[in-house]
């Protein structure tokens, strides 16, 4: 039985972590948060992120440590087994950078650009506009690192699950990434990648009986997020 129990939705930043776990091969019970609702914000969850937002975990096997934050989830994740960062300090930072370059750049800006391209009740172009550029600042970032490396950071990394789980929804933001060449051929191998595909139906969907059947909830899953 797990004793990792994973509150998520379906979101770029639950993906991250469901994304992680998939990768790193750990067990864990998935307790969906329908954000939605307003579950998120009631007091049994926010006990546990006193932030109200997904996603959120509690390790039983570290006598229910809780941790909220997508990045300061895969940081633990990673250093819990060992795998997907680096234990030499060049190495380790070189990670970092680039996983916080998603939390404090490619995830904010492209998340304001989803709001104001398909939520926000005002058309505003200015607005618009300034999230989507710099959205687009930031994958022309992504694509001049990704000219000289295969991976973010060198090897495959959290960095890379991270900045995955935003850019393959680049669409929902009204981005177009076909000038970034280098984004989309990592994009591509990214998305073939069977725990990601896994990590990515969550909470909806876990095991699947063929990479068909994890195609298949992948392009569902993108489709709920572009509702």
């Amino acid at each position: 039985m797990s004793n990792i129990d994973l509150y998520t939705w379906v979101t770029p930043n639950g993906w991250k972590v469901s994304a992680t776990l998939e990768e790193l091969g750990l067990d864990y019970n998935v307790k969906p948060i329908d954000i939605t609702s307003g579950i998120q914000k009631q007091a049994e969850f926010v006990s546990i992120n006193p932030n109200g937002r997904i996603p959120a975990i509690v390790d039983h096997d570290e006598d229910g440590l809780t941790i909220f934050e997508s990045g300061a989830i895969m940081v633990y994740l990673a250093e819990k087994t060992g795998k997907l960062i680096p234990t030499d300090i060049k190495g380790r930072f070189n990670v970092m950078q680039w996983l916080m370059f998603q939390m404090g750049g490619v995830g904010p800006m492209q998340g304001q650009a989803n709001v104001f391209y398909r939520y926000f009740p005002e058309k505003i172009p200015a607005a618009i506009e300034r999230y989507q550029n710099e959205t687009r600042r930031l994958y022309g970032v992504l694509n001049s690192q990704l000219e000289k490396n295969e991976y973010l950071a060198g090897d495959y990394s959290i960095a890379d699950i991270a900045n995955w789980s935003w850019v393959r929804v680049h669409n929902f933001a009204g981005v177009d990434i076909s000038q970034f060449e280098h984004v989309k051929r990592w994009l591509d191998q990214l998305e073939a990648r069977p725990a990601l595909a896994r990590g990515a139906a969550v909470p909806h969907q876990t095991n699947f009986n063929s990479p068909e059947e994890e195609s298949e909830a992948v392009e569902s899953t993108k489709n709920m997020v572009s509702r």
